[in-house]
């Protein structure tokens, strides 16, 4: 079975309303993209046919892919606040369970939370997406709006999803501190393995998965940097009374519990993750529609068939609990 963890839905809706909020400005790209731009950064970006489900269903046959987990992009709802941030989250929820519903065997969903619109709200959509939207996982940003996924205004949303074990996907967001990266798309570049990095090395050092050991927690591409910083977290450990606080383990035994998509698209990197998580920590990811990368670099591996099946599919079915009827 060939599932795609990191597969983003697209919705017009959506991204019209990014539009307004933000006076976003289209500008044409020259490879046929609508690029979004705000200021010197590109804030999203689109071709036409991203929006048509029946074409990714018809690219998902050609390329043998049996199930993509659509969850949204950045910036997701976090550019809203309160209660309008909740009903961006409502609205984008149904449109993802539309497309699941639609095509129950082909698409999971992941949905998404109003982290900034209150304790109370996010668990009560929480409760949706999992009861009636019967979706399979969450999203979580590596930054809500600048808070960090260590504040203790988060804690109530952890231990329920704890208690539910429910599959949490992290994406990059745009990091709040943007100095230097205003040229080059380096919010994008550069700015999404920072912020990965941090919000990971945070929760790790703030005991988030200390408290809370019992979900699936997924790092898109491939955990950023944090993998490459794992014995200086560790030193970190030994050395540093404010490191060791809120943890009674070293760093990079939390990290090793972590699962990590592909889409790092670098062979070097992939093989260093698998020799520091091993393969059943790594679920195949394609970034797709923005990317759409094929399983080259997992099939490139020199490893057991076996543990390429498990990487591409076999973790993924597990994680999500989720059966192709093809």
């Amino acid at each position: 079975m060939k599932i795609d963890v990191h597969s983003h839905i697209l919705d017009r809706d959506y991204v019209q309303a990014l539009v307004d909020l933000k006076g976003l400005t289209a500008q044409a790209g020259d490879r046929g993209q609508t690029l979004l731009r705000h200021g010197k950064a590109t804030y999203l970006w689109y071709r036409d046919e991203m929006f048509d489900t029946d074409d990714r269903l018809r690219r998902m046959d050609d390329a043998g892919i049996d199930i993509r987990l659509l969850s949204l992009s950045t910036p997701s709802v976090y550019e809203w606040e309160g209660a309008d941030q909740v009903e961006a989250a409502r609205r984008i929820n149904d449109a993802t369970a539309r497309v699941v519903h639609g095509h129950p065997d082909r698409f999971g969903g992941i949905g998404t939370l109003p982290w900034g619109g209150g304790a109370e709200a996010a668990l009560t959509e929480l409760e949706r997406i999992t009861g009636d939207l019967g979706l399979a996982g969450v999203a979580v940003g590596s930054n809500i709006g600048g808070t960090t996924l260590d504040d203790p205004v988060l804690e109530p949303i952890w231990a329920r999803i704890n208690e539910l074990r429910l599959p949490v996907f992290e994406h990059p967001m745009f990091p709040v501190n943007t100095a230097g990266m205003d040229a080059f798309e380096l919010p994008l570049r550069v700015g999404f393995v920072f912020d990965t990095t941090l919000a990971l090395t945070r929760m790790i050092y703030a005991g988030v998965f200390e408290r809370y050991p019992d979900f699936p927690y997924i790092v898109a591409h491939t955990g950023g940097a944090l993998l490459t910083i794992l014995e200086r977290l560790d030193n970190g450990y030994r050395l540093f009374p404010d490191c060791r606080e809120k943890i009674s383990k070293l760093p990079s035994e939390y990290a090793r519990k972590l699962y990590y998509d592909t889409c790092s698209f670098y062979g070097p990197a992939l093989r260093m993750a698998l020799e520091i998580v091993g393969p059943e920590q790594l679920l195949w990811g394609s970034d797709d529609p923005f990317i759409g990368a094929d399983d080259a670099h997992v099939q490139s591996l020199d490893i057991p068939d076996a543990q390429k099946a498990l990487i591409v599919g076999g973790n993924a079915a597990t994680v999500f609990g989720l059966k192709s009827a093809r």
